[in-house]
């Protein structure tokens, strides 16, 4: 036997055994009624906004705050600022919502790491510097003027669907937050102050120098203009037709309100449109808004820190049928028999997730049934065409007792999946063709990506779904292959809108083509497997920053994570890679950096919600895709367990 063979050897023997501990591991994260959900960390902003809400709402509770600063505290820098990743640079508005949270819980502006946190905010062109969503916050307490926020009528509920600028231009995560944040900009509130914020200022008696106005002939000289007009309209704007738009407004939100609660399963929607429906009149103890604090609530997660004391993170969202999903596909992969009882209870839960009603795709879709499936535990409004492909995905590989039931089930997913599909031949994440180049130019519209644009990784993942349902020759499925393959960068990756970055593209989309019958010396994925083999790590690992998204020295460059190796490692099977190199170094790396419970540790962000502007540590990640990668590497099973309709 020669070295390299016997080095293989070792390597696939190592790698069974870490497959059988991380799958233990797993199989006991589950719950009982079928599903996983691993933590959903972002930032403190998130954390800042709870204690500021609760504040403005008159329902501050001592317990709640003095956790909430404890997490706050926990993720400040040695400078004095916090980030919005792990690892990475300081943040001008995650800095001043956290300084002001910490004011909130009682912390000095004269103590060590309060003092640190201020001049950092003054050097860095104080609360001026910050995003609008900040000086909105700050505005409901008097600490910014409202005149000095970009406008934003209710009256543009109003504007019809094809007309540019409409709410339904926007992604869905907007439109959830811009329609009630239109009432809180008519409305205006101010809430006193329990102190002042001059320590954030550059110079406090003028904290908003004006700014010029960039040329009429550009598309920000346009936006800035019209933002004018908008501001001039609110003195003049006819009161019976802005007291009908607001309530048209309120109307919308509680419409949209899900079952348990929440607006759309994510936290900013519903922060906003409790305050709104509050500023109407709405009291406290009114079931919408009740439900809607209660719903809050569920997205806190309690811990203890070192000295025993509790400590509570606000999650932005909650992906029990992402992770479910995932998991499924991971443990079978990894092969877990396609009838053990947690998979059927997996399908079991996930079938029962189905969504049979129609939501605000439908205004782009109206004659398509519904039979997509969302992120969250409840999100009728709001489902997804990445959670759609992937849940196929996994019921497809489990022999489940009423398969009829799971057929149709798929077969209703993957009809909604198709009916979505854009015009250029490429799916976006939750409406169809929603591209407008307008909504990113609005001043108010600093916070991240407005809009849905088709993706490599979705599309990627629908198209792995049709093929493995039998619709490789589907025309659809065709024009989705060739906007991939139109897509890949010259480097031979392709960016990852919804994970860090384009090790996640890769990832996905080099597993889609090889499974839809590309060949392995294509050279699309030939160009793809140099980029991969280029950017791995010395430790035999891969990892990205999220600073790739703004950098291209940060692009496929990163301390190597658990879910980076894993997605580098699905590409290069896909690719015909098993015996190479690249793939040895790569299991080898997961092999030896598995911790003593079968998991990995990976502090840093891996995934997205805004490119850049709103990161994500999917915790669950570091479990699911070492799993799926493994398992196909130890199994020579390079697209994972045989599917049903393949």
């Amino acid at each position: 036997m020669t070295a390299t063979a016997v080095e293989s050897s070792t390597t696939l023997a190592a790698a069974r055994q870490t497959t059988a501990r991380a799958v233990d591991n797993l199989l006991a994260r589950q719950d009982e009624q079928g599903w996983w959900k691993g933590d959903l960390e972002t930032n403190v902003s998130m954390d800042a906004e709870d204690l500021l809400l609760r504040q403005f709402l008159g329902i501050q509770d001592p317990a709640v705050t003095a956790a909430g600063a404890r997490h706050i505290r926990s993720r400040q820098r040695q400078d004095g600022t916090w980030t919005t990743f792990h690892g990475g640079p300081p943040e001008v508005s995650a800095t001043v919502e956290a300084y002001v949270a910490l004011r909130l819980a009682g912390d000095e502006p004269d103590a060590p790491h309060m003092a640190a946190a201020s001049a950092w905010v003054r050097g860095a062109g104080g609360i001026a510097a910050s995003r609008v969503f900040t000086r909105i916050w700050l505005a409901l307490f008097g600490w910014w003027r409202w005149e000095d926020l970009p406008e934003l009528p209710p009256e543009l509920i109003y504007v019809p669907s094809w007309v540019p600028l409409n709410i339904y231009d926007f992604g869905c995560w907007a439109r959830q937050t811009i329609v009630p944040l239109t009432i809180v900009s008519a409305k205006r509130p101010v809430r006193p102050a329990p102190f002042g914020l001059d320590e954030l200022h550059t110079d406090p008696l003028r904290p908003n120098p004006p700014r010029p106005l960039a040329p009429p002939t550009t598309w920000d000289g346009a936006f800035q203009r019209l933002d004018r007009a908008l501001h001039a309209y609110r003195k003049v704007n006819l009161r019976p037709v802005r007291k009908a738009a607001i309530h048209s407004c309120a109307r919308w939100i509680i419409e949209r309100q899900e079952s348990d609660g929440c607006w759309g399963g994510i936290q900013p929607p519903a922060v906003y449109s409790i305050i709104a429906l509050h500023l109407l009149g709405y009291d406290l103890d009114h079931p919408v808004l009740r439900a809607g604090l209660a719903s809050l609530d569920r997205f806190a997660i309690w811990s203890k820190d070192a000295d025993g004391e509790p400590v509570r993170m606000v999650e932005a969202c909650q992906s029990p049928v992402w992770d479910t999903c995932l998991a499924t596909i991971a443990l079978a992969d990894a092969g877990v028999p396609g009838d053990h009882p947690a998979l059927v209870r997996a399908v079991d839960w996930m079938l029962d997730e189905q969504i049979f009603k129609p939501g605000d795709w439908s205004v782009r879709r109206p004659e398509l049934r519904p039979g997509g499936w969302a992120f969250e535990f409840h999100n009728d409004n709001y489902p997804d065409i990445d959670d759609t492909a992937e849940v196929v995905l996994a019921l497809d590989r489990v022999d489940h007792p009423d398969p009829e039931r799971v057929q149709h089930a798929m077969q209703r997913g993957a009809e909604w999946n198709l009916g979505m599909q854009s015009r250029n031949g490429a799916w976006g994440a939750f409406d169809a063709d929603n591209a407008s180049p307008f909504p990113n130019r609005l001043p108010f519209c600093d916070f991240g990506e407005v809009i849905d644009p088709p993706s490599a990784d979705v599309t990627a993942h629908v198209v792995e779904m049709l093929v493995a349902l039998g619709e490789r020759d589907d025309p659809r499925t065709q024009r989705g292959i060739d906007w991939l393959l139109a897509d890949q960068e010259p480097s031979g990756a392709w960016f990852g809108r919804w994970g860090t970055n384009y090790l996640y593209g890769t990832g996905s989309v080099v597993p889609a083509l090889a499974l839809a019958g590309m060949p392995t010396t294509h050279p699309a994925i030939r160009r793809a497997v140099s980029w991969l083999e280029s950017v791995q790590n010395e430790d035999g690992g891969w990892g990205e920053d999220q600073r790739s998204y703004r950098k291209r020295e940060w692009v496929g460059r990163g301390t190597s994570t658990a879910s980076q190796t894993a997605w580098a490692l699905l590409a290069l099977l896909a690719a015909g890679e098993r015996e190479g190199e690249a793939v040895r170094r790569g299991v080898t790396w997961l092999v030896e950096t598995q911790c003593a419970d079968g998991s990995w540790d990976e502090p840093y962000f891996t995934g997205t919600g805004f490119p850049w502007d709103f990161s994500i540590n999917y915790h669950l990640y570091r479990m699911v895709f070492p799993i799926t990668a493994l398992g196909r590497y130890v199994h020579a099973q390079p697209f994972g367990a045989k599917r049903q309709g393949g």
